[in-house]
């Protein structure tokens, strides 16, 4: 018979990742550390496969003082809690787990410490262990440092045996890659489906037009409505609570100047069904509405990432950077939000791409097939036409990563 002892500690951690980010949760993005990406744990125990498949997506994400097993944003249910939590911004949640090795015992106490150093930037921080090595002294010494305590046993069940508050933490430029990547702004296959931002542009004009909003977009802009909107929504124009579709500040302001510049918004829908087609950039055929389209994008939060390491890689002398060479320049100054934004999280492609550390292998980066379409090809093309990049992006299927450049149209030089 199975025993508490045969619980390794991924696991525990796969158990406790079921029960706190459930696969139905919407608004929410867990990763775990890159350790649990390999073939075995410790050298001593294969990690089955079902067993990274559910531990997947993969990250090396520092919070606090280290790395926690499980990093990620979400809303806890009230149980896992020791009071309900107030206001609607999901907390930060940092998991240690801790199993069975060859070594014997099962040390928990230092779960709990690793735990507690994590709160410096999590909101909210547990130990995971299986239930019947968790001693009373371990769970006195989580309660005095705010631990969240979560017992998992071999009948596939998790108890929580001490629920931790909720604290206030600051959140550095690590952790802040998965709050971006669980808003409604992250990177993610539903974000950008269309390569030309005019589709975006002209959802909030059809939003504010008195005739039916998906059908104006149909007719006049582009037949793909449901990627217009779900890329008007991630570039923070409007927002979809189907079936009401609600214009966000930005997104008036793009309905003000539509106004101003065309005389109405049915006049400047219009103008957007002229374009439909068009491969030019832009802000070369519509110079006004090109610089809207750069002031749009520039509020994406990762727009104001890219361009101001790509401005750093232009002062250092590194003027037109291959994707291989700016992912891997991008990396050493922001590793998590690099590997967010760049690499994909299905099909085991972190597990190539990242060793157990969470460094590069730079053999798997001129693959362009583990690239995240989203953001080599609908974000990169956006940018281009926004007249922020020299090249316009790429399929994943058609990318060269070593030939594919990454470089700004207008670097400012200190001469200027």
């Amino acid at each position: 018979m199975a025993t508490t002892a045969s619980l390794t500690e991924p696991q525990v951690l796969a158990r406790t990742k079921r029960d706190l980010f459930p696969a139905t949760e919407e608004r929410g993005y867990v990763v775990a550390d890159t350790q649990f990406a390999q073939e075995r744990w410790l050298e001593e125990y294969p990690i089955p496969a079902e067993t990274r498949d559910a531990l997947a997506p993969f990250n090396h994400v520092r919070v606090g003082s280290g790395y926690p097993d499980l990093v990620g944003v979400g809303q806890l249910d009230s149980d896992l809690l020791a009071v309900d939590r107030l206001g609607d911004d999901p907390p930060l949640v940092a998991v240690e787990a801790k199993g069975h090795t060859s070594g014997g015992g099962v040390d928990v106490e230092r779960g709990v410490v690793q735990a507690h150093d994590r709160l410096d930037e999590a909101n909210v921080a547990y130990v995971a262990a299986p239930t019947g090595a968790i001693s009373q002294s371990a769970r006195t010494l989580a309660r005095e440092l705010n631990v969240g305590v979560l017992g998992v046993s071999v009948d596939d069940s998790l108890r929580v045996l001490e629920r931790p508050r909720v604290v206030g933490a600051r959140t550095a430029d690590e952790a802040s890659a998965l709050r971006f990547q669980a808003s409604a702004q992250g990177v993610t296959d539903r974000s950008f489906g269309l390569n030309h931002p005019k589709n975006y542009l002209a959802v909030p004009l059809a939003v504010a037009h008195r005739d039916e909003t998906r059908s104006l977009v149909t007719d006049r802009v582009v037949g793909a409505v449901d990627a217009a909107v779900a890329g008007a929504v991630f570039l923070g124009l409007v927002e979809d609570d189907r079936p009401t579709t609600r214009l966000t500040p930005l997104g008036r302001e793009v309905v003000r100047f539509g106004r101003r510049t065309n005389g109405s918004v049915d006049a400047a829908l219009d103008l957007f069904a002229q374009w439909s087609g068009s491969q030019a950039r832009f802000i070369d055929v519509a110079p006004t509405w090109g610089e809207l389209t750069r002031r749009v994008v520039f509020a994406y939060p990762a727009t104001r990432l890219l361009v101001e390491e790509l401005q750093q890689c232009h002062d250092d002398g590194f003027l037109d950077p291959s994707l291989v060479e700016f992912v891997e320049w991008l990396h050493l100054q922001h590793p998590t939000f690099t590997v967010e934004l760049f690499v994909r999280g299905t099909d085991r492609v972190r597990e190539r791409v990242l060793t157990a550390e969470g460094d590069l292998r730079p053999d798997a980066l001129v693959d362009g097939e583990v690239y995240h379409s989203p953001t080599v090809f609908q974000l990169k093309a956006i940018l281009y036409h926004a007249g922020i990049l020299t090249e316009r992006g790429a399929e994943p299927t058609r990318l060269d990563p070593t030939t594919d450049v990454w470089a700004l149209r207008e670097p400012v030089s200190p001469q200027d």
